[in-house]
């Protein structure tokens, strides 16, 4: 059975384990976890829950003070001799991608789970160092970059995952590939947050088709914490004494808290029933809150050929060109050059 038909199919097939918590996970000793993000929020406590199971968790943050306080949380919860590792990583740089890729072989020669978790959320427009639309450049084609650069490390280890965290809010995501960066339309926030998630989710499946068109032992799912009352809601609040605190306090009376936002990341890393292709996350209240299911997507999400291309446009864009994934010729050949300038002003 393909990888789409397996999706369409999960949305009703129920997990082996109905009301998921770190509790049912298989022991991790011995495996090896990078995640992105690892600083704070749904990060850090996924983080910990691995660390706790016997995982050896490298943490790719972006703030190295936050870093060295996540990485003391996590040291705390570690089993003797397993020492987590600290990744400075900053994905709107493609230079510091590639950095943090070559630190990470200098740490260990493979990776059992690839955890794509950072990111940014609507954000006021601007851009990356390279140049890209900042929400979509951070989220989507920084993972993409350091994916690619990873995935070495991944195919050396049989039974190996890349968990790519989408959002429900890729429902409402429209993807213009020939205006990524919001030169030409006028740029919301919430627009290019969505754009940005809409791609997270479309570079998981594709990731997923080519690694089983060449029957590699690696397999990439996608997930989505629902609401989650973390710090990413700040944006939408203004910066005055203890409001914040108080907005995130509104936001938990119908989102999961952090902890419980990393259930279905979890579960994509460990759990022996997740499948190629799978779509983990909450589906209650609208997919805000709940356990961990398999959780729909959108029609664009489902949309192979969208895949296709937004994965040429990133090989494009970002210079990584995943060569263990190449196919052999025809109709994946590379599309025409984007037709803005990639250089934001």
């Amino acid at each position: 059975m393909s990888t789409r038909q397996d999706a369409e199919r999960g949305r009703t097939e129920p997990l082996m384990v109905a009301d998921f918590a770190p509790s049912d996970m298989p022991d991790q000793q011995g495996r090896t976890v990078l995640i992105t993000g690892a600083n704070g929020g749904i990060g850090l406590g996924v983080a910990r829950a691995l660390a706790a199971q016997g995982a050896r968790v490298l943490l790719a943050c972006r703030n190295p003070d936050l870093g060295d306080l996540a990485l003391q949380r996590v040291r705390e919860v570690s089993g003797d001799g397993v020492e987590p590792v600290l990744i400075p990583l900053d994905l709107a740089d493609l230079a510091s991608v590639r950095a943090a890729a070559e630190q990470v072989g200098e740490h260990t020669d493979t990776v059992d789970v690839l955890i794509n978790n950072a990111g940014v959320m609507a954000t006021p427009h601007s851009y990356t160092r390279d140049g890209f639309e900042k929400q979509l450049g951070t989220n989507h084609l920084g993972h993409f970059a350091f994916t690619g650069r990873v995935l070495p490390l991944l195919l050396k280890t049989p039974g190996s995952r890349v968990v790519t965290v989408a959002s429900v809010a890729h429902h409402g995501g429209e993807l213009k590939l020939d205006d990524l960066h919001f030169q030409r339309r006028r740029y919301r926030k919430m627009a290019a947050y969505s754009q940005s998630k809409l791609a997270n989710l479309l570079f998981s499946s594709e990731l997923a088709r080519r690694l089983e068109r060449r029957g590699l032992p690696t397999i990439s799912v996608g997930a989505h914490p629902g609401a989650a009352a973390t710090d990413l809601f700040d944006p939408f609040v203004p910066g005055f004494p203890g409001l914040r605190s108080f907005a995130r306090t509104v936001v938990g009376l119908m989102a999961n808290d952090a902890d419980h936002g990393g259930y279905p990341l979890l579960y994509a890393a460990t759990m022996a029933d997740v499948r190629n292709d799978d779509y983990l996350g909450p589906t209650k209240l609208g997919g805000l809150r709940g356990p961990v299911e398999r959780s729909p997507r959108s029609k664009r999400a489902a949309d192979p050929e969208l895949a296709r291309l937004l994965w040429k446009y990133s090989v494009q864009l970002t210079g990584v060109k995943y060569p263990e994934l190449e196919p052999d010729s025809g109709r994946d050949a590379e599309p025409a050059p984007v037709r803005e300038s990639n250089v934001g002003t």
